[in-house]
């Protein structure tokens, strides 16, 4: 992975983490335990540190970035969708990011709450645990149902153990001319996108 010093600032990825090769890191940039950090992001500790606790993830072409003196920090099992912009914030444990959403500085994610994709969280808002907020800007949609949340767990372990059988067997590789006829698939899993959850009701 492309990794920088940045003045005395050197990141740190636990042994346990995977971070994509096509991710960059730079200067003060913590990267915990069973973390997946997907192809494309881009940590930039050069003004306030950023922090990825136990068990989180941070998906394709996301951004972490703060405000001089501020930490960025995704608490432990936070899930953070592709494409979102992490500034200056904190996500609470358990919590959600949807895709290419955006969370300013000072923000605070509660624990086990939602972000809706594409919403705008203001700088200096305080979503309460178990919230789903969403819009531009975010406002507060309701209490999330304990099948919403269960639901998020299952993605969050899903890429738990997509940074396990990632750190064992990607590699890089040529690509083929074609695909074989007995081409295999990719191992599957138990998981349901919420919409289709949602319209079992």
């Amino acid at each position: 992975m492309p990794c920088y010093r940045f003045e005395a600032m050197i990141p740190v990825v636990d042994p346990d983490a995977f971070v994509h090769p096509t991710a960059v890191l730079i200067g003060d940039v913590i990267v915990g335990a069973g973390c997946y950090v997907g192809p494309g992001a881009s940590l930039r500790g050069d003004f306030g540190r950023i922090i990825l606790k136990p068990g989180s993830n941070l998906q394709d072409n996301c951004v972490m970035h703060s405000f001089p003196g501020q930490d960025a920090v995704i608490e432990e099992n936070g899930h953070v969708g592709h494409g979102a912009i992490l500034h200056g914030c904190i996500v609470g444990r358990d919590a959600l990011i949807g895709m290419n959403a955006v969370v300013m500085d000072g923000a605070q994610i509660g624990e086990a709450s939602f972000v809706g994709a594409m919403s705008f969280v203001r700088a200096g808002m305080v979503v309460p645990p178990k919230t789903l907020v969403a819009g531009v800007p975010a406002k507060i949609v309701r209490e999330l149902q304990d099948k919403e949340m269960a639901w998020k767990a299952n993605g969050t372990r899903q890429y738990q153990e997509l940074a396990k059988r990632s750190l064992a067997t990607l590699k890089p590789c040529e690509p083929l001319a074609a695909a074989e006829d007995d081409r295999p698939q990719a191992k599957p899993i138990v998981a349901i996108p919420l919409h289709k959850l949602k319209a079992a009701e």
